[in-house]
């Protein structure tokens, strides 16, 4: 058996592609003393860089509010090179949407916390999510989303 045939899957580097901290209504909102909301949001995005080689990014935008004011906002976009060869077609979606970000997203939230420690905040510490839920939940998205066929008799 030819060793080019043999399945790999290598982390090749893990890191910080994007990071921002808004403060917009700084220094008047941080003397409330109103409990903020706090609404996160997560994607996951996969893109080829070369012949096996793929960029898997996970994106974290925490937003916290007193009433309609932001008091801060952070976008985190954590990034993996991995490579990916002789993997069957119809395993490379799972690898992508669930094994990679399961890789890259520990680094995202420490990243995320962090930042919004040194801002001078309670660090805000994101959940440990199930990217194999949230990838079936994406493919039943698109599979109600793809139009039915047309039956004619």
């Amino acid at each position: 058996m030819a060793t080019e045939e043999n399945p790999v899957f290598q982390i090749q580097r893990v890191y910080l592609k994007d990071l921002s901290l808004e403060q917009p209504n700084s220094p008047a909102i941080l003397l409330e003393q109103e409990q903020p909301s706090v609404d996160i949001q997560l994607g996951v995005e996969a893109t080829p860089v070369a012949d096996g080689i793929f960029e898997v990014a996970v994106t974290a935008t925490v937003q916290t509010k007193i009433k309609d004011k932001t008091v801060f906002l952070v976008e985190a976009k954590q990034a993996g090179i991995f490579e990916i060869r002789n993997i069957p077609e119809d395993q490379m979606g799972p690898i992508m949407g669930i094994a990679c970000p399961q890789i890259v997203y520990p680094y995202l939230r420490g990243n995320v916390a962090d930042m919004i420690t040194r801002a001078g905040f309670p660090p805000v510490h994101l959940a440990e999510i199930n990217f194999q839920a949230m990838y079936e939940q994406q493919q039943a998205q698109v599979a109600s989303a793809a139009p039915s066929p047309i039956i004619t008799q």
